[in-house]
């Protein structure tokens, strides 16, 4: 397995990981909403209804965030070597190693520490389109791409 491959398989495993927690918070929030409706009546029980509400409204936006990240994590291949920074390019710079394709933190495959970050993010927008030898700057440090896969 290459380190493209093995990056974008701690991304994927990442992503899963984080929609099963998401999956499960929700379960967990529609049995307490079951049991709250066969529990007492008044004030308490109502505060207690609209605060599970807020919790399962929030937990359904981050479940549609996650599955946006997956979906931007299926159009990666990672076989598909790299020639300009782009979604699933591996980026070694002078500074720190990236890998280009979902925010998931700090990964590591053979070891080289690599941030995994989203084209969206502010590195991630600068490192967008460049190639080996090119130079970012980034609050106030500079870098130089010596390296893409």
């Amino acid at each position: 397995m290459n380190i493209k491959e093995e990056l974008y398989n701690q991304c994927v495993e990442f992503v899963d990981n984080r929609f099963q927690t998401i999956q499960k918070t929700i379960n967990e929030i529609q049995e307490s909403l079951h049991s709250e409706t066969k529990s007492s009546a008044g004030d308490k029980h109502e505060t207690g209804r609209a605060m599970l509400q807020l919790e399962r409204e929030k937990a359904g936006n981050q479940l549609a965030e996650i599955v946006k990240v997956k979906e931007a994590l299926s159009k990666i291949d990672p076989s598909k070597p790299s020639t300009t920074v782009g979604l699933g390019s591996v980026v070694y710079t002078s500074g720190a190693n990236y890998y280009m394709a979902v925010s998931a933190g700090r990964l590591k495959a053979e070891n080289h520490l690599f941030y995994a970050i989203s084209p969206n993010t502010p590195i991630g927008q600068l490192l967008m389109g460049k190639t080996v030898g090119d130079t970012i700057v980034f609050r106030g440090l500079e870098f130089n791409i010596t390296s893409l896969v």
